[in-house]
Formats: C-alpha cells, structure tokens, sequence
C-alpha cells in the first residue's frame, strides 16, 4: 500500500504492506538509516523519532500510522552542515560510546527540553528512562542535555 508521510520537510511516498513499522520504512524503504533498531519491541528507545512533534517508538508505529504526518528523524535534525545544539553537545561532552543509541538519545533529550522536563538531574534521568545506553554514559548524556538547556536560558 502506498503511503505518503512528510519525512524531514520533504513529502515521500513508500510502498509498503499494512504491517510494516516505520522503523522499517524508514530504514529499509528510504534509506534513512540513522534511527537504529535495537531492541525491535518499544523498549530501549534507539529507534525514537517524532511524529507532529512528539516522540515516538518507530518500532511500535506502523509506517501506515504516520500517513498524513510530519516525522523527524536524527537526519531532519541539522540545518544542512550545522549540527543542531544537541547533536553539539553530545560530541562536545563525549555522550556516547558505541553510539548506536545516540540518535534515540538526541531526539529525545531535544524533546526533553522542549517539554519542561530537563529542571533537575534527576528529572532528565526519569523523563529520560525510555532511552537505554548500554554503554553507561548517562552523566555525559545529562551533562549535554544540561548545556542545551542552560544556554536556551533554561527552555528550548
């Protein structure tokens, strides 16, 4: 089936059958491979991405779901060659490891902020907590969520 879903600012169409995730159209179908598929179940958040604004799992969206939505993936987030503050920060205070769970950590960390929730170090870890990194590096991931937020004065 044909589905037609804004990708990024950018309209696209991809065919697909009815249960096929958004994770997997994105992936597979269009080649946007910065979102990871890491646990394929809703429960590590490597794949979080957002659709009208709000973070979602791409694993538990059907890419049938997102017809007729605005979805931004890791790649929609930099404005050409300059990296979004977030993408800066998390390279600035070392905020991974491996890497694989960044782009679901930056989009939601990006969100976090969005949302009010970032006051505390505590609140960036419980509002935070749907995003795994196996790797350890949460003070490093907090201590770029902190930067965004204090240089925005506090909000994005």
């Amino acid at each position: 089936m044909p589905v037609t879903v804004e990708i990024n600012g950018r309209g696209r169409v991809v065919d697909v059958e009815p249960r096929v995730s958004l994770l997997d159209a994105l992936r597979e179908h269009l080649g946007l491979t910065g979102t990871k598929k890491g646990c394929d179940q809703g429960t590590c958040g490597a794949c979080t991405v957002w659709v009208d604004g709000r973070r979602v799992l791409a694993c538990l969206t059907l890419a049938a779901a997102a017809a007729g939505h605005e979805v931004t993936t890791i790649e929609g987030l930099a404005d050409g060659d300059e990296l979004h503050p977030m993408q800066r920060a998390f390279l600035e205070n070392d905020a991974f490891q491996c890497g694989y769970c960044t782009p679901g950590q930056i989009m939601s960390a990006v969100k976090l902020i969005e949302e009010g929730n970032a006051t505390t170090d505590e609140d960036i870890s419980e509002f935070m907590s749907g995003n795994i990194c196996r790797c350890a590096a949460y003070p490093n991931i907090r201590a770029a969520v902190r930067q965004v937020r204090d240089a925005a004065g506090g909000a994005a």
